[in-house]
């Protein structure tokens, strides 16, 4: 299962609303190879949810990943951090045996 803080919660909502998206859409989070360390993180959202995705909603906020990046993402936790440091969604990945410096890649 992939879960998501209250502060990433809020986010999401946030920018659901302010870009207008459809009702039902969640967020997809998945894995490309690539980045530093092996992997990249990827974040979108989607309206287009297969019967394969892996679906967690936890309140009103779905998040979806595909079975190939689920993979890699089991047990990840996704907070959002706003803060000198920067902006930006922050992912607390279990299965990561290495990742770089700035959070957005990693390697298995």
């Amino acid at each position: 299962m992939i879960s998501i803080t209250e502060r990433a919660r809020e986010e999401v909502r946030r920018i659901i609303e302010e870009q207008s998206l459809a009702e039902g859409t969640a967020l997809r989070v998945g894995v490309k190879g690539g980045g530093c360390s092996g992997f990249s993180y990827t974040l979108g959202f989607d309206d287009q949810i297969s019967n394969m995705d892996q679906i967690n909603k936890i309140e009103d906020v779905s998040v979806v990943c595909d079975p190939k990046s689920f993979l890699y993402l089991n047990g990840t936790e996704i907070d959002f951090e706003d803060n000198l440091m920067g902006r930006g969604f922050k992912f607390g990945n279990p299965n990561a045996s290495n990742s770089c410096g700035c959070g957005e890649s990693f390697s298995v």
